[in-house]
């Protein structure tokens, strides 16, 4: 059987980890990387500081056309945007080359709640072409919804949700600095918000739609709030530089409402180097109910990792699935693929 292929576009941090992990899989092939502007010309192991042993030479382009053509691969591990109607242009084009696609964009763990007529169009492509699209990443599409989904898979019943995270921004690369503030004032934080124009953590409508979908009731409505984490010592970051009185990255909160009620209360405070101010990281999910459920892990499951790690180890799901918009809901459990990939896949051509 041949190896499974698979194509890069983005390759920020998100997208070199996932390389870097396919790299160690048996049965996968990388045929192609994407990317705007940095390392263009470059050969992808050289990139990334590794061996290229018996893998195929990849030279990172910054022209779409030579890696996403039609089935030029089976699944492309989309890394770009953190929004659907930003990443839509480009999962359209891989869909339509039939090829399956995995996207890290946030809301494209639920686009539904959000831009219902682009996840519609996103599904007609799909299922026009027979491949696959699924968002997935460590949260949306694990930590604060998908799991807590899981958990409450042994209540009798479930009165109120509450999660909270409180991670290490430091994994990621540039795009996730800008959107969360790191380094900027209070006073540019608060003109931000006024506009409506401060990003923080995407994703959270996305993983009230999933909760509440999964339980089967219907979110009134759900409200989102944004405080600045404001630094008391100097930090610093390859993309970003924190000093004294700036943030070090944002607590954003959301609250879905049922039958008028608080039903899910979401809390995400995250920044760079926590520990810094001795700040401890962590991952809590209580859920009231018959019985009530109480999880903690100390520290935090790793954003980096478990983003890049949850999209490839769902590659197999994706290729497996019937064609369409998939949610994390409608695949099998994600596990960790130690054995050969090709072992997980129920079609290849």
């Amino acid at each position: 059987m041949r190896n499974v292929k698979v194509a890069i576009w983005g390759f920020g941090a998100m997208g070199r980890g996932a390389a870097a992990m396919l790299l160690q899989k048996k049965g996968v092939e990388i045929v192609g990387i994407v990317n705007r502007r940095s390392d263009v010309g470059r050969e992808m192991h050289e990139v990334l500081g590794v061996k290229k042993g018996d893998h195929p030479e990849v030279i990172i382009t910054n022209k779409v056309e030579d890696v996403i053509f039609e089935k030029s691969c089976d699944v492309v591990f989309s890394g770009t945007d953190s929004f659907t109607k930003d990443a839509f242009d480009k999962i359209k084009l891989v869909l339509e080359n039939k090829i399956n696609c995995v996207s890290i964009a946030e809301e494209m763990a639920w686009p539904q709640i959000q831009q219902p007529e682009l996840a519609a169009q996103l599904d007609k492509i799909a299922k026009e072409n027979g491949v696959t699209v699924l968002g997935t990443g460590i949260n949306p599409g694990f930590i604060m919804d998908y799991l807590i989904v899981a958990l409450s898979g042994v209540c009798e019943n479930v009165t109120g949700i509450t999660a909270k995270r409180v991670n290490d921004l430091s994994p990621f690369g540039a795009f996730v600095m800008q959107e969360q503030g790191v380094g900027i004032s209070v006073e540019e934080f608060e003109k931000r918000k006024a506009s409506n124009s401060m990003t923080g953590h995407v994703g959270f409508p996305e993983s009230l739609g999933m909760i509440a979908e999964a339980l089967g009731v219907k979110l009134d409505k759900y409200e989102q709030t944004q405080d600045p984490i404001i630094s008391k010592t100097h930090r610093e970051h390859p993309h970003a530089k924190v000093e004294p009185g700036t943030l070090a990255g944002i607590r954003q909160q959301a609250f879905g409402y049922v039958n008028g009620e608080k039903f899910i209360s979401l809390d995400h405070p995250q920044q760079i180097h926590p520990h810094m101010e001795n700040t401890n990281t962590g991952d809590y999910i209580n859920i009231k109910g018959t019985p009530d459920i109480n999880i903690s892990t100390n520290p935090e499951i790793p954003g980096g990792i478990g983003t890049f790690a949850m999209a490839v180890n769902m590659m197999p799901h994706v290729i497996n699935a019937e064609p369409g918009l998939a949610t994390m809901l409608d695949l099998p459990v994600p596990r960790a693929i130690l054995g050969d990939f090709r072992q997980f896949i129920k079609k290849l051509d």
